[in-house]
């Protein structure tokens, strides 16, 4: 979760790709981000099975809590090693250390090898996300990011869907360990893609990246997720080893906030608490988090266990909760991003989602399969109010140079609760069902205890027998979803302080975005947020901008002079020249489809051809600048409502906004496709 609070030039672009070209990079980017979000649910399906084999039920919930830790660092660190070493790199790297857990995690031999091998597969996974997004930046124009970035967004949130199921096929029809080595041939496919397809692109400075909050934050959480797994399971809650974890975390959390209001840059800069929108956010963010992948992990076990199912189907019974998280997500999307209106969705979502805990707190083995599947439903639905509307929120209230931070806070703390929540989960739930597994066993001492701790084999004893197991699991799961229901009337309470500020344009575009809602990590550069808000704004748009801005602009200029003007500027810019060969080579047509439109923008005295060269003359500057104006104007009136009281922050928006005016009348893609169509 870096953060820049300084204005670093930013690279410049790679030279234009082709329409095929940049699909095939797009697809390299999909198998990356789908590879590291699907590893996040794709075990909860497996977890029981995985026990059964490697034993160690009490530190079940690490096997998921490990690889969200390390995500959670690893996106820290990767978006700066991006700019220093170059995105490729970073992304094919990313993808080694992924394949190389998967590998170790499908081998293992026991519980703490796993767990080692999936915050390998964390720190890759994280790696692979953060860099997908950066990407997209990189080799998408602006004009068409929009619809790119929304389609990322969504496989975010698509994966939760799939995820639990494909972790249940594997198990069933084949082995839990094939959750882990189906990773393998999918990723090797994406590292040859992503060498042959991904251009190279660099930052034009070296960043500065927070070493020591990155460690202080990492090493606090893990000290605390330890304290929480270990406590009241391998050691008393009032031992020496618990106590130290938890007094030795606040040590070094207090020491990672000193550090974070001296740093340069900072990851998680202290003054963002300053805005109550944030800091409401922030914690409602931890809160849905916490009890969406809490859920996610442990439903599938209540289900193979209690209710009997194999593991496919606990992973098809849980979609009930994943269709209302979806669906809600979506409508919200759409009403706020219709009306504006955002303050209330968390406060109902909070206040559902307590009720859908308090419902599944009620489950037992003759609870029907429609009834256990309404509860999971409004669970959902609960969750899918709460969760899209928060970044958001935070986007729409935070001044310019701090919006890529408050992006990557709000991300953060929902990483961060979904490691807590199935930490919390996991202590519950080790906690309670030991007493009552060695009480069914005493009472069935004709049961091995490896047959009570493994669903299949517990579904092979007469009704009778298993019953006690069953009860024992089934008492243990309400136990667990109980205590949890507090947490989600708490983010009712909470929820209530979350102020309501009017939608800027930029806001309501990323509110249509399935990918915000699941808090897809992204780039936390501020004026890679502000380019990705002005997509959002494009996507929305009637019609192609750039056309009507040509006609309210004044010029003279027709579409096909426009984008001739616009290419040699841009060349020019970026290579000191502009030759007609090359243009046409990167638009996959001959020389000869371009030559008109070359030919009369050069009669009319606003370029000149010179051989191959082109170059533009005074009056072409002019159009240039004209254009470049009516673009400025365009992003002034929708992004006007900015906070901009600072000068300096004025100075900054300014800037970015410039910049941004000139790359959108540069990438005049509509008009390249126009003379595509005339290539033989």
């Amino acid at each position: 979760m870096t953060t820049a609070t300084g204005e670093a030039p930013a690279p410049a672009p790679p030279a234009a790709l082709g329409r095929r070209q940049t699909n095939l990079v797009f697809i390299t980017i999909v198998l990356g981000m789908l590879l590291a979000a699907l590893d996040q649910t794709i075990v909860s399906t497996a977890l029981p099975t995985i026990v059964a084999d490697l034993g160690g039920g009490g530190h079940m919930a690490w096997v998921v809590t490990a690889y969200l830790l390390a995500e959670t660092v690893s996106t820290v660190l990767v978006g700066r090693f991006g700019d220093l070493f170059g995105r490729k790199v970073v992304f094919q790297v990313s993808a080694v250390v992924f394949v190389g857990g998967s590998v170790v995690a499908g081998a293992a031999n026991s519980m703490p090898v796993l767990i080692v091998a999936r915050a390998v597969q964390g720190a890759g996974g994280g790696g692979l996300m953060v860099t997908a997004m950066a990407l997209i930046a990189d080799v998408i124009p602006l004009r068409r990011r929009g619809k790119y970035q929304g389609a990322l967004g969504a496989v975010f949130g698509v994966t939760t869907v799939v995820g639990p199921t494909l972790g249940g096929l594997f198990t069933d029809h084949a082995s839990w360990r094939w959750c882990f080595y189906v990773n393998v041939p999918v990723a090797a496919v994406m590292i040859v893609m992503a060498a042959r397809t991904v251009p190279v692109v660099r930052s034009a400075v070296r960043p500065v990246i927070d070493y020591a909050g990155i460690v202080l934050v990492a090493l606090g959480a893990s000290g605390l997720v330890l304290a929480l797994e270990w406590g009241g399971d391998e050691y008393a809650w009032g031992s020496a080893v618990i106590i130290g974890l938890f007094a030795a975390s606040v040590l070094l959390l207090t020491g990672f906030v000193l550090v974070e209001l001296r740093a340069r840059e900072p990851m998680l800069p202290m003054r963002l608490f300053r805005n109550p929108v944030f800091t409401v956010c922030s914690v409602l963010s931890f809160i849905v988090g916490f009890s969406m992948l809490g859920a996610l992990t442990y439903l599938p076990t209540y289900l193979q266990f209690v209710d009997g199912v194999s593991a496919t189907a606990s992973g098809v019974r849980t979609l009930p909760m994943i269709v209302g998280l979806l669906g809600t997500s979506i409508l919200s999307g759409v009403v706020v991003g219709r009306t504006g209106r955002y303050r209330y969705f968390p406060v109902a979502g909070c206040a559902v989602m307590a009720v859908g805990l308090y419902l599944m707190s009620t489950m037992g083995p003759d609870t029907g399969v429609w009834l256990v599947s309404l509860y999971m439903f409004v669970l959902g639905l609960g969750i899918g109010l709460a969760m899209q509307v928060l970044t958001i929120a935070v986007q729409n209230t935070v001044p310019y140079h701090e919006l890529g931070s408050a992006t990557s806070g709000v991300t953060f703390f929902r990483t961060l609760g979904s490691s807590f929540g199935t930490a919390i989960f996991g202590t519950l739930y080790s906690g309670d069902l030991g007493p009552r597994l060695r009480a069914a066993l005493a009472g069935s001492p004709d049961v091995p205890p490896e047959v009570a701790q493994n669903p299949q084999a517990l579904r092979e004893l007469p009704d009778e027998r298993a019953a006690p197991f069953v009860r024992a699991y089934a008492d243990t799961i309400n136990h667990v979803f109980q205590w949890v229901v507090p947490v989600a009337a708490a983010g009712f309470v909470i929820a209530w302080f979350l102020k309501e500020v009017p939608l800027r344009d930029s806001a309501r575009a990323e509110a249509l975005d399935l990918g915000e809602g699941f808090s897809a990590p992204d780039s936390p550069d501020a004026e890679r947020q502000l380019e990705r808000a002005v997509a959002g704004v494009l996507r929305r748009a009637s019609g192609p901008v750039g056309r009507q801005l040509l006609a309210a602009s004044g010029s003279p200029l027709g579409a096909a002079e426009t984008w001739v003007l616009g290419q040699i500027h841009w060349r020019d810019r970026l290579h000191g020249r502009a030759l007609l060969s090359e243009v046409a080579a990167a638009h996959r047509v001959p020389p000869e489809v371009l030559a008109p439109a070359v030919a009369g923008t050069a009669a009319a005295g606003y370029a000149r051809l010179e051989g191959d060269e082109l170059s533009l003359t005074a009056r072409g500057r002019t159009e240039i600048e004209r254009l470049r104006a009516a673009w400025r104007a365009w992003l002034d009136e929708r992004l006007e409502d900015w906070d901009l009281s600072d000068p300096v922050h004025r100075e900054r928006l300014d800037r970015s906004l410039d910049r941004i005016a000139a790359l959108l009348l540069e990438e005049s893609e509509e008009h390249a496709d126009e003379f595509a169509a005339r290539a033989p």
